[in-house]
């Protein structure tokens, strides 16, 4: 027996087509002889055009360069022709602002677009339907389903049992009534809940800051370690500070933490203990990079880099029959345990 598939390709917004002068999120399709052809990922790609005369303020030397097939960004919508369908887009005529706005807005969107689509495929529910009784009626209500979801995690009841739908029956006198019911099954109100609580549960950041510490003493080494040390109880167990070596004289100081302020905060002062410890045996302490909120790229691509030296170092280290291998410097400390390093 066929089983129907439920249709689980659904705009994300009420409005079938989006507003001329808002700004919205697209991904370039094509590049044909007048301009590209985009897809709006907010509207259930449907399809704009930007000329190519708004795709720059300045004189176009080369359209590669300003535009690429595969890319998202965000454009500004000039015109909505909604009998044909067509729209037409500008990317000369985004601002900063709007730049900023419309991405902030869009991953917010895409996080529920995609918490509903799963509930909808798992449930074997229309996507279109859950919109219409339950993600819609949340975007009108708490300005974006987004906030809505956020209210969710800590107290469902009070978000989602606002939500009803209209349900008609044939009464017991055969004429036809309608009933207000509950917007959702149990099940599905659950499955909702579940996967909004996985997917939304605050998740700590990553706070980091690049620093450079030299100390040319007798002893620097120690003066070093024990700068380090300081900086490590500058932590506390909401914050805990770690610092590395990355290669002398750089070291990165990284701490986890729900609260980014916070974060940013307990680094500064881990900065400061360091460099006031560093200062007092006439060592000095630059920050190269001050605290703040690294991404997951940033993070793996700082492991990478680590892990690259940890290897050249081994190579160096390798080759015992140099005859220039007088001042091995720091080349077996152990980087993790004491994560330690001077420069000549």
């Amino acid at each position: 027996m066929a089983t129907n598939t439920p249709n689980l390709e659904c705009r994300m917004y009420e409005a079938k087509y989006p507003e001329v002068d808002t700004s919205v999120m697209i991904q370039v399709k094509n590049i044909a002889d007048m301009g590209a052809y985009v897809s709006l990922l907010e509207y259930n790609n449907i399809e704009g055009m930007i000329l190519f005369s708004e795709l720059s303020r300045r004189r176009i030397r080369s359209v590669s360069s300003l535009i690429k097939v595969g890319r998202i960004e965000p454009v500004m919508v000039l015109r909505v022709d909604k009998e044909k369908g067509y729209i037409d887009l500008s990317k000369r005529r985004v601002s900063e602002e709007d730049i900023q706005g419309c991405e902030e807005r869009y991953n917010k969107s895409k996080l529920v677009h995609s918490i509903m689509r799963h509930v909808a495929e798992t449930m074997k529910l229309d996507l279109e339907d859950l919109y219409i009784h339950v993600g819609w009626p949340l975007y009108r209500k708490y300005g974006h389903a987004f906030e809505a979801f956020k209210l969710i995690v800590n107290d469902p009841d009070s978000v989602i049992n606002s939500l009803t739908r209209e349900v008609k029956e044939i009464g017991p006198d055969g004429q036809e009534v309608t009933k207000v019911v509950p917007a959702m099954s149990e099940e599905v109100k659950d499955a909702l809940i579940k996967n909004i609580r996985r997917r939304m549960t605050p998740q700590p950041l990553k706070i980091r800051a690049d620093i450079e510490m030299k100390c040319f003493q007798f002893d620097g080494v120690l003066h070093i370690k024990e700068a380090m040390r300081k900086a490590e109880a500058a932590g506390n167990k909401d914050c805990p500070v770690k610092i590395k070596l990355v290669a002398p004289p750089s070291y990165v100081l990284n701490t986890q933490t729900l609260d980014k302020e916070q974060g940013i905060a307990i680094l500064n002062k881990a900065i400061a203990a360091c460099s006031e410890e560093i200062e007092r045996h006439k060592g000095k302490l630059t920050v190269k990079e001050a605290a703040r909120a690294v991404s997951e790229r940033e993070d793996k691509l700082l492991a990478e880099q680590m892990a690259k030296l940890t290897r050249e170092n081994e190579e160096v280290s390798g080759d015992e029959d140099s005859e220039e291998e007088e001042d091995t410097g720091m080349g077996d400390v152990d980087l993790e345990s004491s994560g330690t390093g001077i420069t000549d």
